[in-house]
């Protein structure tokens, strides 16, 4: 064969590429589970980070998370974790943002109460190390702890990333962070936004914490006083201490 020839040329190519090809999607195929349990395991970390679980000197992360995380409901879409600390539980909702130089995301646990921040853990791809990159960090992260995301009339406003000294009308606020003002920005707007996304869940009475989240995030009958999962049932017919109490189903 002319080795000189077009044909030999575009043959040989053609030959190169399909053993490449084939290579590419074995290791693709042999990496694959790997990959994707590498990223579940980030993701998990991230969750176990949001509910102030330090895992520095964890040698399994991975089942510190799942003997927290009790249930993962779906809002539209949007992941709600039910995880259970000291025998109350926590709802950690996935945010997703962006920054200066690119997008930025995170997860917010939340108290029983889907008011009070129980803790916050944010990401980034490419902030710029010592100011934007700083949200990583428990200084700024600690800040959202106690905080609430209602206003004084119970309504879903978030809370308001600012530079010191500014105060937020109607909403409570964490400092903004020095010389990222952009990444700052893009935090705030990402809580606003993400916690609008979450409104359906937000505003449905929630989890009385006695079933500590085994009732997928919210009893079916919740009253004044009363603190126990009744799977269905009236109150007065379960809870042999609260026969007078009143009903409110969701």
């Amino acid at each position: 064969m002319n080795t000189n020839s077009n044909t030999y040329t575009i043959v040989y190519a053609t030959v190169v590429v399909i053993i490449v090809a084939v290579l590419l999607a074995l290791v693709s195929q042999v990496l694959g589970p790997r990959q994707q349990a590498n990223v579940q395991l980030d993701q998990q970390k991230q969750i176990l980070g949001a509910l102030k679980q330090d895992i520095s000197n964890c040698d399994d992360p991975a089942a510190l998370y799942f003997s927290l995380v009790k249930d993962t409901l779906d809002v539209n879409g949007h992941p709600v974790y039910v995880a259970v600390i000291d025998d109350e539980p926590k709802f950690v909702l996935k945010l997703k943002g962006a920054g200066l130089w690119g997008g930025i995301g995170g997860y917010l646990a939340l108290d029983k109460d889907l008011n009070t921040i129980y803790g916050a853990n944010f990401n980034h791809e490419s902030e710029t190390p010592g100011l934007g990159a700083l949200i990583v960090e428990l200084p700024f992260r600690q800040q959202f702890e106690g905080k609430h995301i209602r206003n004084a009339q119970g309504e879903v406003v978030s809370v308001a990333v600012l530079k010191a000294g500014t105060q937020a009308e109607g909403q409570e606020q964490v400092d903004a962070l020095s010389g990222a003002t952009i990444t700052s920005t893009g935090v705030s707007d990402m809580l606003k936004a993400n916690l609008a996304e979450y409104a359906e869940f937000l505003n449905v009475k929630r989890c009385c914490g006695h079933c500590k989240g085994q009732c997928e995030g919210k009893c079916d009958h919740q009253h004044e006083g009363c603190e126990h999962h009744h799977e269905g049932e009236a109150c007065q017919e379960h809870c042999h201490h609260h026969d007078a109490q009143e009903i409110t189903n969701e």
